[in-house]
């Protein structure tokens, strides 16, 4: 039987994958919780104030919120893998606003239903409009029709 954990956002550490528009918006507005903002991107943002981390998984272990902000690529295919979920680990969030290729839905889903993921919130899947039959129900998953292009930032 798995424990649901009460989130408390405020002072959380919020790392995003992908410093660009979207990823820029969700800091300013997680600043105002008193997060620290950590993240990854092809390339360190110069004239960015918030940690750079130059791999997935040393972002994912120095956060407690991973946010998947980025563009779908060749490279970023499959960015949340094992090794990210288990940097991440029992007491991490993954968020992903991006789509849903970003994720590896084969290891997302195991590692939540056994507890080594502390949970996900999720808009977007790998195989749309199809959603793992196994996320339902789950005490640590919030599922949310994509919504991105009705929101403006």
């Amino acid at each position: 039987m798995m424990m649901s954990r009460v989130v408390l956002f405020s002072g959380e550490t919020v790392g995003i994958i992908g410093l660009g528009r979207i990823g820029q918006a969700i800091a300013k507005r997680a600043e105002g919780f008193n997060c620290p903002i950590c993240y990854y991107s092809r390339t360190e943002k110069r004239d960015s104030k918030y940690k750079y981390y130059p791999s997935v998984v040393e972002l994912a272990s120095k956060c407690e919120i991973l946010v998947v902000a980025c563009p779908l690529t060749e490279e970023t295919h499959h960015i949340i893998n094992r090794e990210v979920i288990n940097a991440l680990g029992p007491k991490g969030y993954l968020i992903n606003i991006g789509r849903g290729k970003h994720v590896d839905e084969a290891e997302l889903v195991p590692a939540l239903l056994e507890g080594r993921l502390g949970g996900a919130g999720l808009d977007v899947f790998e195989n749309e409009p199809t959603v793992p039959e196994e996320l339902f129900g789950l005490e640590n998953v919030v599922l949310l029709p994509h919504v991105a292009g009705f929101c403006h930032l």
